[in-house]
């Protein structure tokens, strides 16, 4: 399923910077389980970044991207300039997520700020089938930047609406992240997220790596670790890999 994923992808060349939502069983008192979407700080702010090309160019383009992951999962993500000066350009933003049998595990919609300095905020209503539904402000910010070297940071909070689940309140999550990037080939990232609700944080440490770009098109491959831990279980540091088309139009 991978490799006809992976290949049907290359021949495309089309879409998305995914926003994956992957599904884990989580214990919730003692004799239920409930499904709640699992926080990825790399992933959940991916669809904001312009990219690494040229930013007075770029923001100025419609994107789009698609991800696949390694354990079979994808998602694609859509970015399209709406209005803007020579400063700030404002941006609808679309994503969808699919789970390892090609169902629909999120779709959502929003808009972003983005500064030509390359900081930036956003706003992101997902519908999360079998769960409910998720409401997301973000923001980044870039730290340093010269030809060799970008620095980044960025946060976020989501407001979990877990409609499916009668008796179930609404919950946070919050997180933060920040990445590296070197002469946009070679980066990496650390990022946590924390959902008090069910006493669980998310960690990741990851890198990506270039493996081709041009003015309007990018592959890039991303790989590393990422663990959650809740007072009765720890998931441990498990690999986490996939690779991502990207498009600017």
């Amino acid at each position: 399923m991978f490799a006809t994923k992976l290949f049907l992808a290359a021949v495309l060349l089309v879409c998305v910077s995914a926003r994956h939502i992957q599904f884990e069983d989580v214990p919730y008192g003692e004799h239920e389980e409930y499904r709640y979407p699992v926080y990825d700080v790399d992933e959940d702010f991916e669809y904001q970044h312009p990219g690494h090309l040229a930013s007075a160019r770029v923001r100025r383009q419609a994107q789009a991207s698609y991800t696949l992951n390694g354990d079979g999962t994808s998602g694609v993500n859509a970015k399209v300039p709406l209005v803007g000066n020579g400063q700030n350009v404002l941006s609808a933003l679309g994503s969808a997520g699919y789970d390892d049998k090609n169902k629909l595990a999120s779709k959502g919609f929003g808009l972003a700020l983005d500064n030509v300095n390359g900081h930036g905020v956003s706003v992101m209503k997902e519908t999360l089938p079998g769960f409910g539904s998720k409401l997301t402000g973000a923001g980044h910010a870039t730290l340093f930047h010269n030809d060799n070297h970008n620095v980044g940071a960025n946060a976020f909070v989501s407001r979990n609406m877990p409609t499916n689940y009668p008796g179930v309140p609404n919950f946070n999550t919050v997180g933060a992240g920040v990445d590296y990037m070197f002469k946009n080939k070679v980066g990496a990232s650390l990022g946590m997220a924390n959902t008090p609700f069910l006493e669980r944080k998310d960690y990741s440490a990851m890198g990506n790596l270039n493996l081709f770009r041009s003015p309007t098109s990018t592959v890039d491959f991303t790989a590393g670790y990422k663990r959650f831990e809740m007072p009765r279980f720890d998931s441990g540091w498990k690999p986490n890999f996939g690779i991502t088309f990207g498009r600017s139009f």
